[in-house]
C-alpha cells in the first residue's frame, strides 16, 4: 500500500483529550497538513463502499490514484484499464479535472510506453555553434583568386583548382591559424506545456493510465513549477514519489533485513581472518552448548553469574591456547 503524503499521527493534539505525544511533546494542537478523505472512514472509490464489500459479488481490482491517493474499482474509472496491465500509475477523473494541465500531456503519454532516450544530439541541438574566423592573409588570397578572374574563365579556373593543387593558396592555408570558437546559444527555456497546449487535444470524463517514466516529461519551467505549487501537486515532478520507487525501496529494505551480519563481516575480511573467525565461532558454539546442556540435564535455571563465569573461563582457555602457540612459534 502506498503511503499517504499529507498525513502524520494525531496523538497529543486537540483531537484527543488528556493525551500527550511521547515522541513529540511540543506537537501543535492541529495537524493542518493532514488530509482526511473517505478512506479514513473505511469507504473507497466513487461508490463510497467499504473494502472488501460483503454485498459486492463482482470480482474487481482496486487501483490507487497517485494524486488523491483514494482507491477505485476498475469498473468505476470511466475507462477500462489496459488489459496487459502495462501501466504504472493512474490518475482518477476528479484529479484530472483538478490537474487540468495533465490533459495536454495525456494525448502524448497516457496509455503509451515511453521509449528510453537514445538520440544522440548534435552540437546545434545542444545550443553549440562553431564559428571559423579567417585571417587577413587568407581573405586577401581569396579576393585575389576570385576578383581578378575574367567571368568567362572563372568556371574553368575553379575546375583546375580541384584537379591541381595551388601552391600559393596551399601555403597560405597552411600558415593560417583557424580559430574555432564554441559559443553557447543564450535562448529562453521553452515551456513544454505551452507547446503541447498549442496542439489539439481531447478532454474526457475518465481516469488516465500512465507509463513508468511519464513524470520526467513534465515541464519544470518557472511558470509550471508555480502552477504545481498552487495546485498542491509539486510531488508530480519528484521521481522518488512514484509507486515504482516506493516498491523498490520496500524491496531494498527487505533485502537489508534478510542480510546476515556474520556473512557481511566475513566478506569484509581476508582469507586468514575468515578462517580464524569461523574457528572461534565454532569453538564458542560447541563449548556453550556443552555448558548449557548440564543445566538442562539437572533441571536448574541459568543465572547471570553462570553466563559470566562461562565467558571468563572461555577467555582464559583462549589466552592459554594463544600463549602456547606463540611459545611454539618462537
Amino acid at each position: 500500500v502506498f503511503l499517504s503524503r499529507n498525513f502524520r499521527c494525531d496523538c497529543g493534539n486537540s483531537k484527543f483529550k488528556n493525551l500527550q505525544c511521547k515522541l513529540l511533546p511540543e506537537k501543535s494542537k492541529v495537524n493542518s497538513g493532514n488530509k482526511y478523505n473517505d478512506n479514513f472512514y473505511g469507504l473507497y472509490c466513487t461508490c463510497k463502499r467499504p473494502y472488501p464489500d460483503p454485498e459486492d459479488e463482482i470480482p474487481d481490482e482496486m487501483i490507487q490514484c497517485i494524486v488523491c491517493e483514494d482507491w477505485f474499482h476498475g469498473r468505476h474509472l470511466g475507462a477500462i484499464p489496459p488489459e496487459s496491465g502495462d501501466f504504472h500509475e493512474m490518475v482518477c477523473q476528479a484529479c484530472m479535472d483538478h490537474c487540468h494541465f495533465l490533459w495536454a500531456y495525456a494525448s502524448q503519454l497516457a496509455g503509451k510506453e515511453i521509449p528510453p532516450l537514445t538520440k544522440v544530439n548534435s552540437l546545434e541541438d545542444e545550443g553549440i555553434v562553431l564559428k571559423v574566423e579567417e585571417s587577413e592573409e587568407q581573405k586577401k588570397e581569396i579576393k585575389k583568386e576570385s576578383g581578378a578572374e575574367h567571368p568567362d574563365t572563372k568556371e574553368e579556373k575553379q575546375s583546375e583548382q580541384f584537379n591541381e593543387p595551388s601552391t600559393s593558396s596551399g601555403s597560405a592555408l597552411l600558415n593560417t591559424l583557424i580559430l574555432i570558437q564554441v559559443v553557447t546559444k543564450s535562448e529562453e527555456p521553452v515551456c513544454k506545456l505551452k507547446e503541447l497546449q498549442s496542439k489539439p487535444f481531447v478532454k474526457k470524463d475518465t481516469a488516465t493510465f500512465w507509463p513508468s517514466n511519464w513524470r520526467s516529461k513534465l515541464c519544470t519551467c518557472e511558470d509550471c513549477l508555480k502552477m504545481y505549487s498552487e495546485l498542491e501537486v509539486q510531488f508530480l515532478t519528484d521521481e522518488c514519489d512514484t509507486v515504482l520507487a516506493y516498491e523498490n525501496k520496500g524491496t531494498s529494505d527487505q533485502e537489508t533485513e534478510r542480510r546476515d551480519p556474520l556473512m557481511d563481516t566475513l566478506n569484509s575480511m581476508n582469507r586468514v581472518q575468515q578462517v580464524e573467525l569461523i574457528c572461534e565461532y565454532n569453538d564458542l558454539k560447541t563449548e556453550l552448548t556443552d555448558y548449557l546442556r548440564r543445566f538442562a540435564d539437572e533441571g536448574t535455571v541459568v543465572k547471570r553469574e553462570d553466563i559470566q563465569h562461562f565467558f571468563e573461563e572461555f577467555q582464559s582457555r583462549k589466552r592459554r591456547r594463544t600463549n602456547r602457540m606463540q611459545y611454539y612459534c618462537s
